[in-house]
């Protein structure tokens, strides 16, 4: 296995058969790519998420009508479309996948909406107010933060992106910042994922959520046997999580890999990259 930091040598070096696999094609040049002899491109739905992370114990964030408004003010269409080339789906503020066991596929999915920002902004009473983005140049976070402030800009939300160094940023901004841009790899199952970063315990609950019923139906799900009882318990977990808690999920990105077409492989999994981290045990060549 080799770190190529440079996407270019990284593309160079696929297409001279220096290498035969390559994670995080850069998806602006994948459709290039695609159009190489030998090279395939794969796109592989899973979990990995982007998030937008506010601080529910701190002001203004601790108000779940603030929360609201920002969640109403960005447009994931355009999202998916603009920065991810159309590699992902849209997000419904709330951590587990689409491919997942138990993805509330039922619940209403949220779109952007100025007039509901708007409103939500208004009940707050933080109309004019000018909300600190925290960002950087890692995972596209400036890109989607800056586009992010132009949707919100029709919804009357003023937002300032700060920028800081790549060096660091998960030292000094995340955990540290009330509102940042962030993303997860995602887990593979929704108690995982929620035990990791949203339950009241949680090491990592970069948005410091604390909700007693959340709690209390994570720990039942976990014990529930049938899986009827089960999933209606996860839904209900995903549903608290998107309309009170304090992490804008506003999409997933699939995994865009390519690799030589000597490569052979089964049922490529995108619970984590590439081929469930495992592609080294998977894979053969022909």
């Amino acid at each position: 296995m080799l770190v190529i930091a440079d996407a270019s040598a990284r593309n160079n070096a696929l297409k001279t058969g220096a290498i035969d696999l390559m994670t995080d094609v850069d998806k602006k040049v994948a459709h290039l790519l695609k159009r190489t002899p030998g090279v395939e491109v794969l796109q592989v739905a899973g979990t990995f998420h982007d998030t937008m992370l506010m601080m529910t114990d701190v002001a203004p964030y601790d108000n779940n009508d603030v929360r609201l408004a920002l969640k109403y003010a960005v447009d994931r269409e355009h999202m998916v479309k603009t920065i991810l080339r159309g590699y992902g789906s849209i997000g419904n503020d709330h951590p587990i996948a689409p491919i997942q066991k138990y993805h509330a596929k039922d619940l209403p999915q949220r779109k952007y909406d100025p007039e509901k920002a708007k409103f939500h902004l208004k009940k707050a009473g933080l109309e004019g107010h000018t909300f600190k983005l925290f960002a950087t140049d890692l995972g596209g976070f400036q890109d989607q933060a800056i586009l992010y402030k132009e949707h919100a800009a029709k919804a009357g939300i003023n937002i300032d992106v700060v920028k800081k160094p790549a060096d660091g940023y998960w030292e000094a901004v995340w955990l540290k910042e009330p509102w940042v841009m962030c993303y997860w790899n995602g887990r593979t199952t929704v108690d995982w994922m929620f035990s990791t970063a949203y339950s009241g315990d949680a090491k990592w609950n970069d948005t410091h959520f604390k909700h007693e019923r959340f709690d209390n139906l994570l720990k039942e799900a976990r014990a529930e046997l049938d899986e009827k009882k089960r999933a209606e318990k996860y839904f209900e977990t995903q549903k608290i999580c998107r309309d009170e808690g304090g992490t804008i999920v506003h999409m997933f990105e699939d995994w865009v890999i390519a690799a030589s077409k000597k490569c052979r492989y089964v049922n490529v999994a995108g619970n984590w990259n590439p081929d469930g981290a495992k592609a080294a045990e998977r894979w053969w060549f022909a």
